[in-house]
């Protein structure tokens, strides 16, 4: 191991926690402050890079794919590093935040896989970044089990055999941790916090149990940002004195210019890399913050509306999966977000169908594993690739020759067949302020409406709103959208509200701040990159 830094890190406007001893240590500090000062200034150069590339999709309104690594796409001879046991076989994984019931659950849950997400799951609140991790030291340790004192109910991990393995999703490198500082006063990028406080943790005792740190990382735009993630790896390994390649990390590809990047991603992260991921929600966010301003041919429906049988969709799954398979890698599907009913049998039946379709649609795709939201959904997901898969670990055997996406395929945002209505408006403005205000409780994993609703949903119920004001949207009631109808239909939202929750419990929440937010990332003429910047700023903790 290296020795310590130099220059510690600074724990700033952060209240004492419980055993944030266990985390914060000053070795562990250590770690994050050398990573720290290796990475940040080129993370820095990579954010602005995002700002040049973006300004010239603007000029354009068009992507294509990248003449300058065409070599790398037209070599046949490379693949990523085959995958270790433990990620061998993916075909159901869990995803959800990392307090402590979370993490029993998803453990328990009979996923092969649980996404232990600190990224749009988490509000990022200082509480659920340190506790966040003792509850993944914890479960390692198998000191988690736990009664909930308000349900009486006892939380008890299964054996080790039958537990999903760990995938932590770490916070996309555009997020600061505002609490841990240099000396300079500078905070350090989420990322690293998250990355590099589990890492340092758990690393070696995964090693030798035979397993290793895995990561999903999020909200990359270039295989020049996968490429400062593998540098992060390497130096990582060298730290701890771990083999190099025993990092795994899935690539979400969530933004429209990833997936023109897909095999670079791959090809720069080929010794540590296990897969891509197809998105959705932040999938469709990034192709309006990015077109926002390419007229009518970019303005989509209704969120629900985009599913992933809409052409351009299909077009951005198909050639990830064809593009995993031709270089060794798992292709895994998209999320199955439904919440299932307590109290209607008849509303878990539709959406159980729905479910079983969609994960079927994905096997017989090729895809070798997706997503759901909740455990209960997990046996339903099962089958579907069960009965593709059988005993086969994955279906990296079937490389999809067939598919042929050409470029401005994966932007015919035109070719959907339908069109933004007044009801799809009104529940972009209920999703946003329901979700901005739990948020900014700290809950980032939010049921809304029988969905799981995280960040990249609420990010896309702002996007939508801004790009349907300023494409001068007319919907299918003949109203055109104005900055006025959202204001309009936010008053309306929270006025009932109001009326569901009783003047207290109103009082005692974050709506009208929520409403206020939401309102001020969707109506400004500045469109905001991502709705966790403003947000963080007013979120306590």
């Amino acid at each position: 191991m290296s020795a310590p830094a130099p220059s510690p890190l600074a724990i700033v406007d952060a209240a004492p926690l419980p055993r944030q001893e266990e985390v914060l240590t000053e070795p562990a500090l250590a770690f994050v402050a050398a990573l720290h000062r290796r990475f940040t200034p080129r993370r820095d150069e990579l954010l602005a890079r995002r700002a040049e590339r973006r300004a010239e999709i603007a000029r354009t309104c068009t992507l294509d794919f990248l003449p300058e690594t065409a070599a790398i796409r037209a070599d046949d001879s490379w693949r990523v590093a085959p995958a270790p046991e433990a990620l061998n076989d993916r075909r159901v994984e869990i995803t959800g935040p990392t307090d402590r019931k979370m993490t029993v659950n998803a453990l328990n849950s009979g996923a092969r896989v649980w996404l232990a997400d600190f990224e749009d799951a988490s509000a990022p609140t200082w509480e659920n970044v340190v506790t966040g991790q003792l509850s993944l030291i914890d479960a390692y340790n198998r000191t988690i089990d736990f009664t909930d004192p308000a349900s009486g109910k006892s939380y008890a991990l299964r054996p080790d055999e039958e537990l999903a393995t760990v995938v932590v999703r770490p916070r996309g490198w555009h997020l600061d941790e505002r609490h841990l500082t240099d000396p300079d006063g500078t905070p350090v990028p989420g990322a690293l916090v998250d990355f590099g406080l589990y890492f340092f943790h758990n690393a070696v005792r995964l090693t030798e149990r035979g397993k290793g740190p895995y990561f999903y990382l999020p909200k990359t735009e270039s295989h020049l940002e996968a490429r400062l993630w593998n540098e992060v790896f390497v130096l990582a390994q060298e730290y701890l004195g771990i083999p190099r390649g025993t990092v795994r990390a899935t690539v979400l590809i969530e933004t429209i210019t990833a997936a023109y990047e897909m095999e670079e991603i791959l090809y720069e992260l080929r010794e540590h890399a296990s897969g891509l991921n197809a998105g959705r929600w932040d999938y469709l966010f990034s192709l309006v913050k990015n077109f926002r301003d390419g007229g009518p041919r970019f303005v989509l429906p209704d969120r629900n509306a985009v599913t992933m049988t809409a052409p351009f969709m299909r077009a951005y799954t198909e050639l990830l999966v064809r593009t995993c398979h031709r270089r060794g890698a798992h292709a895994i599907g998209g999320m199955a977000a439904f919440i299932p009913s307590r109290r209607d049998p008849e509303v878990n039946k539709v959406a159980f169908e729905k479910v079983r379709a969609d994960k079927d649609r994905e096997a017989g795709d090729g895809f070798d594993g997706s997503w759901v939201a909740h455990p209960d959904l997990v046996p339903i997901a099962m089958e579907s690739f069960d009965r593709v898969l059988g005993d086969r670990p994955h279906q990296k055997d079937r490389l999809r020759e067939d598919v042929d996406v050409r470029a401005g395929d994966l932007i015919a945002v035109d070719t959907l067949d339908a069109r933004p209505t007044y009801a799809g408006l009104v529940n972009a403005v209920q999703v946003g302020i329901r979700y901005i205000e739990a948020w900014l409780r700290g809950l980032g994993a939010v049921a809304i409406f029988d969905l799981m609703e995280d960040a990249a949903t609420a990010e896309i119920s702002r996007s939508q709103i801004w790009q349907w004001i300023n494409a001068d949207v007319v919907l299918d009631n003949g109203e055109r959208v104005t900055a006025e109808l959202a204001r309009e239909i936010a008053a309306r939202e929270l006025a009932d509200i109001r009326a569901e929750l009783g003047e207290e419990a109103f009082a005692a929440g974050n709506w009208q701040q929520a409403h206020d937010l939401l309102l001020k990332v969707s109506l400004d003429e500045e469109y905001a990159d991502f709705l966790t910047l403003p947000a963080y700023e007013q979120l306590k903790g």
